[in-house]
């Protein structure tokens, strides 16, 4: 297998990955499906970052700029995910309104992202984003 061969198949891989996160996170709405959706995010970035040569010029920088709205996003809702997690694991004293203004902003930011994400699966990216990097 070439070089070549290899990054289209892994950038293939992790593409329906991601797809299958993206739909996942806006149908379960939860910090596990939050925190995979980043991930596959991270490593498509990476993949298309690592392997950019291979792919249509322009067209994986193209891909990973809007792919940085999920991960701003979900970053947030994973941000306010962990604080309310410590903030319940540690001593201190619980500050019922500081979890309460949490868990509004993570809900608002949730509804955010699920709305990215349906605007997305609408005009399935995967399969255009797939098309254009020729995989």
């Amino acid at each position: 297998m070439t070089m070549h061969d290899y990054a289209l198949e892994r950038a293939s891989l992790l593409l329906r990955r991601l797809a299958f996160q993206m739909h996942r996170a806006a149908r379960l709405r939860d910090p596990e499906s939050i925190h995979d959706l980043r991930v596959s995010v991270r490593r498509f970035q990476q993949c298309l970052a690592v392997f950019g040569q291979f792919f249509p010029r322009g067209q994986a920088k193209k891909i990973r700029r809007r792919l940085h709205q999920i991960m701003q996003v979900a970053g947030e809702i994973r941000n306010r995910d962990i604080a309310l997690e410590l903030l319940e694991k540690s001593s201190l004293p619980l500050d019922i309104a500081l979890q309460g203004r949490w868990r509004e902003e993570a809900r608002q930011l949730h509804g955010e992202l699920v709305r990215l994400l349906g605007r997305w699966g609408r005009r399935d990216l995967s399969r255009r984003w797939g098309s254009r990097l020729g995989l």
